[in-house]
Parts: C-alpha cells; sequence; structure tokens
C-alpha cells in the first residue's frame, strides 16, 4: 500500500497502521474487557519526572548522565508484581498492560539485543517476567506497551534523540528496524502477551504491527490496530477503541506538583467509555521509584474498585445501548440477557433519598424487572416500615423509574458516586 493514499489515511484515521486488522475473534474478546490497568514507568521513575521525554532537546551532559548514571539507581526494592496483579483483581480491572520499553529505549526485560536494561541495574532482576508470572497466575490478561523510536540507539549512533525525524523512525531507518524487530521478536516468543500497544507515530508502526501478526495472529493490537484516543473525550468514537487517561496529569509516577482526578470523575470516564463500546486504559501513577503504588494512587483504585464489586457486571461483557445516554443517565447492553443498565451520573443520593428518572429510548416489557445494582431492594436500614422497593411504569413513549439508595458503603451513609439500574427484558422504545 502506497503511503499517503485515501485509503491509507482513512484506516490511519481509525487508527488501524496497516491493510492488515485484529481478527473478528479477538475484537469481540477484546469489547468484553472494561477497564485496563497501565503499569508505566522506566529508568527515570526515582525522579518522578516524564517517562523518557526529557531526553529529547538535553544537553549533551544531561544525555551522558541520563543513559549512564540513571541504570545505576534504578533499585526499587519493594517491587511486587504479585501485589499490583492481586490488586488489578480485586478492584475489578479486565487486564494490566505494562511498559516493555519506552521511547528512552530502556528494556524492563532481559533481553539480548541491549544493555541498557534491567538486569543491568542494582534490581538486576526480569521485570517483564515478574509482571508476567504474577498476572497469568490471577488470570489477567497481559498487555505490552513498546515505544519503537529508542533515544538510546539514537545516541548509541551519535544521533541527536529525536522522535519525529526519519532516523528515529524503523519504516525509514533500517537498522531500526531490524532492531525493534529482535526485541519484539523476544518478547512475543517468550512472554507471549495478549495485547500489544505500539506508541508511535503512524508510519513509525507500519511494519511492527504486520511483524508482530507475523509471530502470533491471535495478538489483540490496540495502538496500531484500533483507535486510542490520548487524554481526550471524544464523544463521536463508538467502539472498539481504548481510551488512554492517568488519574494525574503523567503516565508514570510523579514526585508532587500534581493533580489527580476524582474518583467519581475516573468512574464517569468508564461509564461514558463503556456506553459507547471503548474501553478505558487507567495510568494508575505508579510504581514508584521503590516500586509501590503511591497512596494517593492506591486510594483511587480501591474507590473504583468498590464501585466495581457493586457494579461491575454493568460494563464487563456489554456492548453499547442505541443511545449512549439520555441527559445524565449512561447506558450499556447486554445482549443475551437483554438487559439495559442506566447509570445514574445526577448529584448522588444519600441513604434512604428516593428519585426518579424518565427515559424515552428504554421500554418496559411484561417480562421487565428493574433492581439497583448491589440492592435487594427490600430493606431500608433501620427502617422496617420503608417499602424501599424500586418501582416502574410504562406511560406510552416514556419509562418512569423510582428508586432508593439502600446500601451502606461508607460510614456516613453517603457514597459520592453513581448508582446503577438494571432494566430486564428491555426494548427499544
Amino acid at each position: 500500500m502506497t503511503p499517503g493514499t485515501d485509503k491509507e489515511q482513512d484506516r490511519a484515521s481509525q487508527g488501524v497502521y496497516t491493510e492488515m486488522g485484529n481478527r473478528p475473534t479477538r475484537l469481540a474478546w477484546y469489547q468484553d474487557m472494561a477497564l485496563g490497568m497501565y503499569l508505566y514507568w522506566t529508568v527515570d521513575a526515582p525522579f518522578g519526572l516524564v517517562n523518557a521525554h526529557s531526553v529529547i532537546g538535553a544537553s549533551a551532559d544531561y544525555l551522558r548522565r541520563y543513559f549512564t548514571q540513571l541504570p545505576a539507581c534504578f533499585d526499587p526494592r519493594q517491587f511486587d508484581a504479585g501485589w499490583y496483579a492481586r490488586l488489578a483483581k480485586l478492584c475489578g480491572f479486565d487486564y494490566v498492560t505494562v511498559a516493555a520499553k519506552n521511547h528512552n529505549g530502556f528494556c524492563m526485560w532481559d533481553t539480548a539485543t541491549t544493555d541498557f536494561n534491567v538486569m543491568n541495574t542494582p534490581y538486576g532482576k526480569d521485570i517483564l517476567r515478574e509482571y508476567m508470572d504474577a498476572l497469568r497466575e490471577n488470570d489477567l490478561p497481559v498487555g505490552m506497551y513498546f515505544s519503537p523510536d529508542d533515544a538510546h540507539f539514537q545516541w548509541g549512533r551519535g544521533k541527536v534523540p529525536a522522535r519525529a525525524h526519519d532516523y528515529a523512525n524503523p519504516e525509514y531507518n533500517a537498522e531500526l528496524l531490524a532492531y525493534d524487530k529482535a526485541q519484539i521478536h523476544e518478547l512475543v516468543e517468550r512472554y507471549q502477551p495478549d495485547i500489544f500497544c505500539f506508541d508511535g507515530y503512524r508510519d513509525a508502526t507500519r511494519s511492527l504491527v504486520e511483524y508482530t501478526w507475523s509471530l502470533n495472529r491471535e495478538i489483540m493490537i490496540t495502538r496500531g490496530g484500533i483507535i486510542t484516543p490520548e487524554q481526550e473525550r471524544r464523544a463521536e468514537l463508538r467502539g472498539p477503541f481504548e481510551a488512554h487517561y492517568t488519574i494525574g496529569t503523567q503516565w508514570q509516577y510523579k514526585a508532587g506538583n500534581d493533580a489527580l482526578k476524582s474518583g467519581r470523575e475516573l468512574i464517569e470516564l468508564l461509564i461514558e467509555i463503556r456506553s459507547r463500546g471503548g474501553a478505558l486504559l487507567l495510568a494508575v501513577g505508579g510504581p514508584d521509584a521503590d516500586g509501590r503504588l503511591p497512596r494517593n494512587m492506591d486510594d483511587r483504585v480501591r474507590e473504583i474498585g468498590l464501585w466495581n464489586f457493586v457494579n461491575g457486571e454493568a460494563t464487563r461483557g456489554v456492548r453499547p445501548w442505541r443511545a449512549p445516554h439520555e441527559g445524565a443517565t449512561y447506558f450499556t447492553w447486554d445482549v443475551e440477557e437483554r438487559a439495559v443498565y442506566a447509570f445514574d451520573t445526577q448529584q448522588p443520593l444519600e441513604m434512604g433519598e428516593w428519585r426518579t428518572i424518565t427515559l424515552k429510548s428504554v421500554r418496559a416489557t411484561e417480562g421487565t424487572e428493574i433492581e439497583v445494582l448491589g440492592q435487594s431492594g427490600r430493606v431500608l436500614e433501620y427502617q422496617p416500615d420503608v417499602d424501599p422497593k424500586t418501582r416502574w411504569r410504562q406511560d406510552g413513549d416514556e419509562l418512569r423509574i423510582t428508586f432508593c439508595r439502600t446500601q451502606r458503603l461508607y460510614n456516613n451513609r453517603k457514597w459520592p458516586n453513581p448508582l446503577v439500574l438494571k432494566i430486564t427484558n428491555a426494548a427499544e422504545a
């Protein structure tokens, strides 16, 4: 295919960089998943600075010290891959994507292609292998992030590290292409990832996507195979897509000076993305320099985890409804159960408080039942005289649902996050 043709540009606009594409069975498998945990770090994490990008435009002295001194300081002795895997499983993450190689070229595995890797650090262990074993033990699909640019490769050949120059692009640099392929061969053959994410310019990854599929056609390729918006809401998108977001403002650990999204913001982000058939890949801001997840990030992950523990069925294994939302009510659709999930993102209800919503895209049938996920609908704590059962009626083209929050999830009987209605045997209005 000739670069620059209308057909290629159209496919590239959809995030597909090759004539090949993900197999339909793999796309369907991927679309069942709602939430991925992005464990994103590299050799400069001990400083808590932007991952890898500081080498672009850096002085010769900075580059020398970056590439020669930082590996000697990388020693995350408190890193426990099993802890991250258990956290992801507990909190309802459907898959985990880990950084194999960032733009700086530092490899987080035992590679024969370069000395700039985790084995030549005080830590001295194959972090990627530790991740893989722990995640597989917890039955979590494993994704790998890989950047083909490789500033260390450029620097070692007397080039100024760059990202947009031809020598930084494996499509125009045969030596770099062979080098990247050798690394991908190691990763695919040795670790057998389920998902691969290429972080490069459109015309920098075409051959690498095709090469990866030549090694294993069953690998699901996100960036390079489907569209992957980064830190931006794109209301026009419909799945499958993978939306990349951070909890704070940085992909890897940031040492202070950060502004974090609230748990509710992150949950609403997940709801919005799933209503349009996408998956949320969330960078959780760790591991940090010692290998731990910073407490403020851990708090956000566990808040999402509690919401998933109550409502996870509404985002996993579902597809978009005919309308992503009606005002502040968002929808997903379980095809097999013929169930619509309605996410109420209005101001949160306190325990014992009632609300009525009116839906126009959903119609109740004779077999319809409606419940608030996580609640029995039979008991309101300390109020035995109250019947808290959800009520509904179909008034022409409008379905009116009245419901009460009855489950205490926090001590103060307040909970800031959206509740979810399950409408079974639903039909389109």
